[in-house]
């Protein structure tokens, strides 16, 4: 029930039949007054590294500082995208904190980006790649959806409600994410350069990056691209200010909410996705409850509010 009024809120905020909200700005800082707690994933996955979450945080913030290069890439592509580049700053300083470790400087990005360069994978699970999976009748009301952010949502709203952790034509499926589970052929978990980007989140975003950078539009049966574009500093840049773009105009759009001002709740949207279901949840309880109830950060974005006047500092 829940899911399908959290569809019927964004089919009718976009098809106009919901009145026009107008945005209230999100206040600033934090809604907790303690940092909400870190998954022991990450927390495991920095102590076998033998590090800590406040060296990981230097290290990212030190390449920040010290590279001219990067920043202006990331001032010039936030321009593009028409958000504060403190956006963009947010999201990287999160993924090197609690993610991956930072590199010592761009230079090294883009030769781990070649490393990759040529290899041969597809998108698939158990045999079935993700192209022939899509074409299964349950997907049937996604196929007239033309741009690639609203195909992609849908597809995989599908998957959370017909196939994941159930048995369909006697197959079954893990009851793991879409992007999991079909998305990443090296081995679970595995995101890739400078910002982390998601394969299913790049395919979300094509169409978008495309049309405001340029670059061409990936397709899912060719994964070589998807990993080259998510891989290059410079193209992976354009997917993070794009996602942090859709982030902001989800919530104003469905929430009636302006996120623009607190980059730790933007930062938190990227850490955890679906901003768009997430902006139709937040604005049902609001209806329900008659009043205002406010994102909340999760422990990646409380740090990137907790840090702001320093990170702030790099612009």
């Amino acid at each position: 029930m829940r899911r399908l009024l959290t569809s019927l809120v964004i089919a009718m905020t976009i098809a106009g039949s919901v009145p026009a909200l107008a945005a209230q700005a999100v206040p600033p800082g934090n809604r907790h007054a303690e940092q909400p707690d870190i998954p022991g994933a990450s927390v495991r996955r920095t102590k076998g590294t033998k590090t800590t979450f406040d060296i990981k945080y230097e290290k990212v913030y030190d390449l920040l500082s010290t590279d001219h290069e990067l920043l202006g890439k990331i001032k010039k592509v936030s321009n593009a995208y028409g958000i504060n580049p403190i956006h963009v700053i947010g999201a990287i300083v999160g993924e090197h904190t609690y993610n991956v470790d930072a590199y010592d400087r761009l230079q090294a990005y883009y030769v781990k980006a070649a490393s990759y360069a040529g290899q041969s994978f597809r998108f698939a699970y158990d045999g079935e790649s993700v192209d022939d999976f899509v074409d299964r009748p349950q997907f049937a009301a996604c196929n007239g959806k033309s741009d690639s952010y609203t195909l992609w949502t849908c597809r995989e709203d599908v998957w959370e409600s017909d196939f994941r952790g159930k048995t369909v034509g006697g197959k079954s499926f893990p009851n793991n994410r879409f992007s999991a589970v079909f998305f990443q052929p090296f081995y679970a978990g595995q995101t890739f350069g400078l910002g982390q980007v998601n394969p299913l989140t790049a395919l979300m975003l094509s169409d978008l990056v495309s049309r405001v950078s340029g670059y061409p539009k990936l397709n899912e049966k060719n994964a070589g691209s998807v990993y080259k574009a998510i891989m290059d500093p410079d193209i992976s840049l354009a997917f993070v200010a794009a996602s942090i773009r859709r982030s902001i105009d989800d919530y104003k759009e469905i929430a009636g909410m302006d996120i623009s001002g607190n980059p730790g709740v933007t930062a938190t949207l990227y850490n955890v996705g679906n901003s768009r279901q997430r902006a139709a949840a937040i604005a049902a309880r609001n209806r329900s409850s008659g009043t205002t109830i406010w994102p909340e950060e999760n422990y990646y974005g409380w740090l990137i509010n907790d840090k702001l006047d320093e990170l702030k500092g790099l612009l």
